[in-house]
């Protein structure tokens, strides 16, 4: 008998042999897991993973397209026998996703431990044609269940990516646009001839930026760590850590350095500045906004940008902590795909003091199985460095971080280009009148709720309203206008929403925020004064306690937080945004939380026990806890795009387009507008806004307002 793996489908005279797409994909696979000293590994889940097709049963319904077989039990249940949980694992879900294991009396039928005892049909004829190899597995497994699950993870995404790339090259006869982008060391000569253009530097400032670069490539040259990068708003962050990044690549043979954003807010931006140093075709943004479809495909480039998405298979990655993290904890082969092209990577957390607390210890946790075992440096890079060594001993002991800008550096006083004073309490009329006298100015409030009541007392023109509750269209053509006033020096008078903090270049002389967490205020700080244009004396940051609001709960201990850091930190002469009063903040933070806090879904618990819960804890792990509904908006080009959905087209590359016209909502807002026939669904079950009145591009969407944060997927 033919023993067939594939048929193509548009000539389903051409097909693979069992025994070639076996071979072809435990080759790639070898490849991929040698990143992590795991090649035999892969090898062994490659020739196993589709033994099963060696049945009559699969060879009918490939042939014949009879009934359906499960064929990926029998290479599983192979890897067991061999005495190779982990190979078993990943070769019963390289289709379905990774299991549980279960129990030995499971009933379950998804569970591994229940497939394994699974009735099967006759295999047998794979032994006519190949030998599994024995595998040797990698030192630093069998030894904690943490670890495993990591590793099992990683071998995984290796198996469903080298199945995926094999069976492609099959059914595309090899004509796939993979590939073709610039190596590391062609990267540092773009990144060169771009700093090139820093030196000599103009101004204290420049210098100083100057001298935060030149101590990155110094310390580019360490041994593969944890490092931390502790730089001031303003200090030229973003360049100095990709510069390090690219440095430290080239040092130590690593592949590709990956950029993990917090915010689908200030993504674009980031990305932008790498394609403007590196290359478009060098760079890939991925997240949830981001998708390229067949029928938008009309490049090589937007062809291989596609493509790269499945697999990072990229020099240079900007992506979202959402992305990152949840694809690390993921069970199913489409999100876990990528994950084994981290290894051998110089990972970048912009903004780390953003990662959400009650997933911190799997956030920690991951990251140290990255660096202890797949080598991968981590940099966590931040003006308002989070106390984390606590959180990293729990999973390694030994834990140390280099810190790539001396303290001299980032405590110099050219940076302290504002004041932050407390100014007490103060009632929302009291607000805005303190903006109505100020020429420019800048408002950070906690609510959207409050961002409104603020917005209604201003007076006159260059007046703006910042929030979630605006399209995404609608923000940026606010921040465009405002960005021209103030450069401009006209009239500008902005209530915002945290949004605005989080890498939003804006340059106020006054800022006002609404008392937070200390890391907050900092970050609104950043945007006074950003340019170092004036004395610091003269920039004042203040902040407030509102007089007629309650504070929300879910402010309550960070505020907390910050008022103890602030007290001591006044009790030894140390001002808000010096480097110990954050370092306090942070320790007060974690301790006020609790430890418990730190881990809410207890996933670092679950994962330390024997039960191997792979799929409990993919469904458990999202960073972004309360689903929002998405409400799109017919204004402008919007009322376009919804009128084409309203006539029953429906297409990622749509969809996409109409992101810009979309406004998040909390369930009970939506349920709100439901209730009042507001909303009105298409025949895709895409919400569309019914009533135009209640969208204002002033203010956005009318409705009880929630807390306003930006977009974190």
């Amino acid at each position: 008998m033919e023993y067939i793996a594939h048929k193509q489908k548009n000539d389903p005279a051409k097909t693979q042999a069992i025994y070639d797409h076996l071979s072809g994909t435990a080759v790639l696979a070898e490849s991929f897991a040698e990143a992590f000293d795991a090649a035999q590994q892969g090898s062994l889940a490659g020739w196993a993973h589709d033994v099963g097709k060696y049945s009559k049963e699969f060879q009918d319904r490939i042939k014949n397209d009879g009934p359906r077989v499960d064929h990926a039990t029998a290479g599983a249940r192979e890897c067991w026998n061999k005495g190779d949980c982990f190979a078993s694992f990943c070769v019963a879900g390289h289709h379905s996703g990774l299991p549980n294991l279960g129990s030995e009396d499971s009933r379950e039928d998804r569970t591994l431990c229940a497939r394994l005892k699974k009735t099967l049909p006759d295999y047998s004829a794979w032994k006519t044609e190949i030998s599994l190899p024995d595998a040797s597995f990698p030192d630093y497994v069998n030894k904690d269940c943490l670890t495993d699950m990591f590793f099992i993870r990683m071998l995984y995404s290796c198996l469903v990516d080298a199945d995926f790339l094999d069976t492609e090259r099959f059914m595309e006869e090899q004509n796939v646009s993979r590939g073709g982008q610039a190596d590391i060391e062609e990267l540092e000569r773009r990144l060169d001839q771009y700093i090139e253009g820093w030196f000599p530097p103009k101004g204290v400032l420049n210098e100083k930026r100057c001298q935060i670069l030149e101590s990155c490539i110094r310390r580019s040259g360490e041994e593969q760590d944890f490092f931390t990068l502790t730089v001031p708003t303003g200090g030229g962050k973003t360049v100095a850590s990709l510069t390090f990044a690219i440095k430290h690549a080239m040092a130590h043979g690593l592949r590709r350095i990956i950029y993990v954003v917090p915010y689908t807010s200030i993504i674009e931006q980031t990305a932008d500045v790498f394609r403007r140093i590196l290359g478009s075709d060098n760079v890939l943004e991925h997240h949830s906004n981001v998708e390229f479809t067949d029928d938008e495909l009309t490049s090589e480039e937007s062809i291989r940008l596609r493509l790269a998405t499945e697999n990072w298979d990229m020099p240079v990655i900007v992506t979202t902590a959402v992305q990152f993290f949840e694809s690390l904890f993921a069970c199913k082969s489409s999100k876990c795909r990528k994950i084994h092209n981290i290894a051998k990577s110089v990972v970048v957390f912009d903004e780390a003091q953003m990662l959400p607390l009650p997933y911190l210890k799997p956030c920690v946790y991951a990251i140290s199985q990255l660096v202890r075992h797949y080598h991968v440096s981590a940099v966590l890079c931040t003006a308002t460095q989070p106390a984390l060594g606590d959180v990293f001993k729990e999973f390694v002991p030994d834990y140390s971080s280099v810190e790539l800008c001396p303290r001299e550096l980032s405590e110099d006083p050219v940076f302290k280009r504002t004041r932050i004073n407390t100014v007490g309490t103060r009632t929302w009329s009291e607000i805005a009148d303190q903006i109505n006298d100020e020429k420019q100015i800048l408002c950070i409030v906690n609510s959207r709720k409050s961002a409104n009541e603020v917005y209604k007392q201003l007076s006159g023109e260059g007046r703006f309203h910042l929030s979630t509750l605006m399209t995404p269209f609608d923000r940026k053509e606010k921040l465009r206008e405002i960005r021209e006033r103030l450069r401009a020096g006209s009239v500008c008078r902005v209530v915002s929403t945290s949004l605005i903090e989080a890498g939003v270049d804006v340059d106020f002389p006054t800022v006002l925020r609404e008392e937070a967490g200390l890391d907050s205020i900092v970050q609104a700080a950043g945007r006074c004064n950003r340019e170092g244009r004036e004395k610091a004396e003269k920039s004042i940051v203040e902040v407030f306690q509102p007089a007629e609001t309650k504070t929300p709960e879910m402010f309550h201990t960070s505020i907390a937080a910050f008022r103890k850091a602030q007290r001591e930190g006044d009790r030894n002469g140390e001002s808000i945004s010096d480097l110990k009063t954050i370092e306090r903040y942070y320790k007060e933070l974690f301790l006020l939380s609790g430890n418990d806090a730190l881990d809410k879904r207890r996933i670092v618990c679950q994962s330390s026990n024997q039960t191997f819960p792979f799929q409990t804890i993919a469904d458990q792990f999202h960073l972004i806890e309360q689903e929002m509904r998405t409400v799109y908006i017919p204004i402008g080009d919007g009322q376009t795009l919804v009128d084409r959905l309203r006539q029953g087209e429906f297409s990622k590359a749509l969809m996409r387009s109409l992101a810009l016209y979309g406004v998040s909502i909390y369930p009970q807002h939506f349920k709100a507008l439901e209730e009042a026939s507001d909303i009105e669904p298409t025949e895709n079950a895409v919400w569309v806004l019914r009533n135009p009145s209640l969208y204002s591009r002033e203010t956005g969407l009318s409705l009880e307002a929630d807390y306003g944060k930006a977009e974190f997927v």
